[in-house]
């Protein structure tokens, strides 16, 4: 018979598995309650907001969006309470027939100036560069930027502008609600909401000058012009991967406020149409937004930890590793539920959610270090 101090129970190894496991579940509980907290604390618009009072200037920058453009203009020329309207669209040097489509969706509506992109200067990517050619055209204090594979509800220019004043805000970022169809989108796409509402103080947020507590998305935000100028305009993230998130900070570093808000009811957005599109999409920005290699490794590791090691503890009987399982699915389902994503059963994968995330930090760093970075038929620097 072995003793008690041989016993594998009681061993260093076992126990401090035990400790690992432990400590996952508790950070997966952690994330877990503060994902309820966000969801409530989650600014919402109005389903049925006043008419703006004054000029809302949508800007919409295009490159080889054919198929994509026609839609999401006619809807944002479908929105209510929005009396005086201009939409600037930039064609940023398509070859797939996008200012053909623009033209033909615009039928002569006044409210449509079709703007034709200049030169890529130096030292600039191309979407901050469209957007800074549409500001610089637009004549309303307000500006929605507006990605061409966003689709609105009548109602998301005014309900947008409404957050933005309503709450004394100089940008807020309504997010979509993110359609993911095929099984890799399944697995990925949830993560976006999932992410801030799991792990970013949202009232904290919007107020802090503090770039780690920034968030925005780009496919749909609105925005003080003045605001925007006394930020530096888009020439301050010009170089920025994640213009969107970076933006945000900027408002903030000159003393304004700013964050997302619910847009569930607002717009949805397909960004990726399956694995290849997902994979190099990701590959762009997330070496962007993970900061440096070591806080790319470090952040990947503490997503196994918190999320993947409790649910292989689990499947080994540790009920330590099923609470931290449970946990970590209960912040997944209250994320889509109010987010409008699906709960079940894309939340019970949050585990292999989490490693093909993690798969696709490490292939973002490679391609960046290697120069293998492209996007819309532009190396990125």
């Amino acid at each position: 018979m072995s003793s008690p101090a041989s016993s594998p129970t009681s061993s260093p190894t076992s126990a401090a598995r035990r400790w690992v496991v432990r400590a996952g579940s508790a950070a997966a509980v952690v994330v877990a309650g503060h994902t309820a907290v966000n969801a409530a604390l989650l600014r919402r618009p109005l389903a049925a907001p006043p008419a703006v009072a004054e000029r809302v200037s949508v800007l919409l920058p295009v490159r080889d969006e054919a198929g994509q453009v026609g839609p999401c203009l006619r809807a944002v020329l479908a929105s209510t309470g929005v009396p005086d309207l201009e939409v600037l669209v930039l064609d940023d040097g398509s070859t797939d027939g996008t200012a053909a489509e623009v033209r033909e969706v615009a039928d002569d509506d006044v409210r449509v100036r079709l703007l034709a992109g200049g030169p890529l200067p130096p030292g600039w990517l191309g979407k901050p560069h469209a957007l800074h050619q549409l500001a610089a055209a637009a004549r309303g204090p307000v500006l929605v930027c507006l990605d061409a594979d966003v689709r609105l509800a009548p109602h998301a220019l005014a309900a947008s502008v409404d957050l933005l004043r309503r709450h004394g805000l100089d940008l807020v970022s309504p997010y979509p609600r993110q359609v993911a169809l095929t099984v890799a989108e399944r697995l990925v796409q949830p993560l976006l909401q999932w992410s801030w509402l799991a792990t970013l103080p949202l009232r904290l947020a919007e107020r802090s000058p503090r770039p780690s507590l920034s968030a925005a998305n780009g496919q749909l935000m609105a925005l003080d012009a003045a605001a925007l100028r006394r930020a530096g305009g888009f020439a301050a993230v010009r170089a920025e991967v994640l213009d969107d998130v970076a933006l945000v900070r900027a408002v903030k570093a000159a003393g304004g406020r700013g964050g997302v808000a619910d847009g569930t009811h607002l717009a949805t957005c397909r960004m990726y149409d399956g694995w290849p599109a997902l994979r190099d999409g990701y590959a762009k920005s997330l070496w962007s937004a993970t900061g440096s290699p070591a806080a790319a490794a470090g952040l990947v590791a503490g997503l196994l930890l918190a999320f993947v090691v409790p649910p292989l503890a689990a499947l080994g009987g540790s009920r330590a590793g099923l609470l931290g399982w449970a946990a970590a699915v209960a912040s997944r389902v209250v994320a889509a539920r109010r987010t409008g994503g699906r709960a079940w059963p894309d939340a019970l994968g949050h585990p292999a959610s989490v490693v093909v995330l993690g798969s696709l930090v490490v292939r973002s760093w490679r391609l960046r270090r290697a120069g293998g970075l492209a996007w819309k038929g532009r190396s990125l620097p």
